[in-house]
């Protein structure tokens, strides 16, 4: 059973990866046609910008969650490094649990969040609901609550890897 959730954490990564690369992507040309209306043509354009700020709501909430698992994030372990290998399990259980309240938060309060502004709409963009561009929100936390359950329960992806880590 545990290698069948190992392999759907695999698989949510995988589409993580690729929502929030999509959008990364999509940034980067959003941003320069919005530099060439405005200088170029003397005529801005007025969907580029709120267009990007959307997409890098997707690249933060999606993108973070496939950061975690394969812990491309920011980690400060100097004290937890300086402990006893026994007592290092403490402090990394905590700061799982810590995460795993935080996703619990954006996936709850996140939700209501959608469900209160559904039937918003966007000036920029009047047939799409607010409640829509906040659902990377929830979705993120989602994944992230996932991902904790993963490494609570399967452990690091690659102790090898995860060892060297806190040896540095």
């Amino acid at each position: 059973m545990w290698a069948f959730y190992r392999g759907a954490m695999d698989a949510l990564y995988a589409a993580c990866v690729v929502v929030a690369g999509i959008a990364l992507v999509l940034i980067s040309a959003v941003i320069p046609w919005a530099v060439y209306t405005r200088y170029v043509m003397n005529q801005a354009a007025s969907w580029p910008e709120p267009t990007a700020v959307l997409l890098t709501i997707v690249v933060t909430f999606i993108g973070g969650a496939a950061c975690y698992r394969v812990r491309a994030h920011m980690n400060v372990a100097f004290f937890v490094s300086l402990l006893p290998p026994v007592w290092r399990r403490v402090p990394e259980v905590l700061a799982e649990l810590l995460v795993a309240a935080m996703a619990l938060f954006m996936l709850v309060y996140g939700e209501k969040l959608v469900e209160a502004t559904w039937y918003n709409t966007i000036a920029d963009f009047p047939s799409l609901s607010v409640g829509v561009t906040y659902l990377p929100i929830p979705i993120g936390g989602a994944c992230l609550l996932l991902f904790v359950i993963e490494r609570l329960v399967l452990g690091p992806l690659d102790p090898v890897a995860e060892f060297a880590s806190h040896t540095h």
